[in-house]
């Protein structure tokens, strides 16, 4: 049997110290989409992070992995949970993907395996995406996925001189059920 964290495009898997550059590029290319404006960090400041995260321990449901593409081996892209609730059985969760590597199915099916992981094996009953509105091609992806909007925070967050609308998406572990299989992501 081939691992649970391994599908037919990518592997989900734990941040490695060789990882930082990858990191440092997904940075780049968030603040080219306009979806964060951050200072200028150093290489070594990437390669520390990096090297911590390889060593960390989870905070509970809370955790980030490295999306590598199974045919090259290559870092394409991170995707983490965050503000678990295992008593409300809520949690957030967000994925980044390298500009070279978006519109290729890595991102559907990374999210497929991690809400599988979330829902069947870990138990929560929702979970929530905030995304900037607009960012169309996540919306769409998340859409396609089965999640539904729940609301829009307007001008929720400044950034690159401006503020700028927050949409909030959710989908139920039955409703994603429903549109995927429990086992694998079609």
């Amino acid at each position: 049997m081939t691992s649970f964290w391994t599908g037919k495009r990518i592997r989900l898997r734990g941040i490695e110290p060789d990882d930082w550059t990858a990191f440092m590029g997904f940075a780049v290319d968030e603040e080219r989409l306009g979806d964060l404006l951050n200072p200028p960090r150093s290489a070594e400041e990437f390669r520390a992070w990096a090297k911590d995260q390889a060593v960390a321990k989870s905070d509970g449901d809370c955790f980030g992995l490295a999306i590598e593409a199974v045919d090259t081996g290559l870092t394409v892209g991170a995707v983490s949970t965050r503000h678990a609730d295992p008593h409300a059985g809520r949690f957030e969760y967000g994925i980044t993907m390298a500009a070279g590597h978006r519109r290729k199915g890595y991102a559907a099916e990374a999210v497929g395996m991690l809400l599988r992981f979330m829902f069947a094996e870990r138990r929560y009953h929702k979970c929530e995406a905030r995304i900037f509105a607009h960012n169309e091609a996540s919306l769409a992806l998340h859409h396609r996925l089965g999640f539904a909007e729940e609301g829009r925070l307007r001008d929720h967050v400044f950034f690159a001189g401006r503020h700028h609308d927050l949409v909030v998406l959710g989908i139920l572990a039955d409703e994603f059920a429903d549109l995927h299989s429990m086992s694998e992501l079609e």
